[in-house]
């Protein structure tokens, strides 16, 4: 109690705001004045007189709140909690795929890099790529999508279009697999089953639906099943246990802890704001350039 209480103060002191995404451990959660995916928490941080941003997240997703808010300063208390699927492509990468394929229109999931973000014509999240791909690139005869094929495949089916993929991935999500949805509707008879789109195609097929992280907090809500198995990195379950305190949660598997979302802790936010660091910058040239891809898609969202 005592630690929170001197988080609660310095960040007063500082005029921060605190982000925690859906997968933080629960006592992050807890003590953020914001609960929710990256980059919808980016975009409330935007919207707040704040001086001071904690992004308790992984790195891109701090890139995103500087990009939305570069007057604030934005801090990633573990500076070292990456997203192995960002890391999967590189600006250079994307670049040597663009000349491959020059008419085409380039779309990246918010999980990238900004330099990738960068090189993109259109953002998007796990959300809402369906709506971006069937309102945002409805003309376009070429389509990159990049990182995740997981994602990609998952939308392609959804609009018809098929994409130049990258073949990126989600680590933990990629370990959730069919026998784990098999395995949790003998286990739990009547539950409903949720699983994020950055899971394999044969998982969502065998699940009750196929959404984000910030979906599952709505459908748990509004569905009439006591019992639900989330098929996601199982920090969301303390927000959806919040919400829905006469409903139960379970994780599809055991093995699809986040290592990277579980490395920011009360320690390391308390530093954070005393030292007023790491500090995340973006280049303003980088930043300008991927700012583009990412108003480009909240103009059509």
């Amino acid at each position: 109690m005592e630690l929170t209480k001197k988080i609660q103060q310095i960040k007063k002191e500082r005029q921060a705001v605190i982000l925690a995404h859906n997968y933080q451990l629960p006592e992050v959660q807890d003590i953020a004045d914001y609960v929710g995916d990256s980059l919808g928490l980016s975009i409330e941080a935007a919207k707040t007189n704040a001086k001071v941003i904690v992004f308790c997240g992984v790195h891109f997703m701090a890139e995103t709140a500087k990009i939305l808010s570069p007057e604030k300063k934005v801090l990633l208390p573990a500076d070292d909690a990456g997203c192995p699927m960002a890391d999967m492509i590189t600006a250079e990468d994307l670049r040597a795929l663009k000349q491959g394929h020059p008419a085409a229109k380039v779309i990246c999931y918010v999980n990238t890099s900004a330099a990738v973000k960068a090189e993109c014509d259109l953002c998007c999240t796990s959300a809402n790529a369906v709506e971006m791909v069937a309102k945002g690139l409805k003309d376009a005869e070429e389509i990159i999508f990049v990182p995740d094929q997981h994602l990609a495949a998952f939308v392609a089916e959804k609009t018809g279009r098929t994409f130049i993929t990258w073949q990126g991935f989600c680590p933990t999500h990629a370990r959730i697999l069919p026998e784990d949805v098999q395995s949790a509707r003998a286990k739990y008879p009547g539950c409903a089953v949720m699983v994020h789109p950055e899971c394999p195609l044969k998982v969502s097929a065998l699940a009750d639906i196929t959404i984000s992280t910030g979906g599952m907090s709505q459908y748990a809500k509004q569905s009439k099943a006591k019992e639900i198995v989330v098929g996601s990195e199982p920090g969301i379950i303390h927000r959806l246990k919040k919400e829905n305190p006469d409903k139960v949660f379970h994780p599809i598997s055991d093995h699809v802890t986040c290592p990277n979302m579980k490395k920011t802790t009360l320690e390391k936010i308390l530093w954070s704001l005393e030292s007023i660091a790491p500090a995340i910058e973006v280049p303003p040239e980088i930043a300008a350039r991927a700012r583009r891809s990412i108003e480009a898609m909240l103009e059509i969202s």
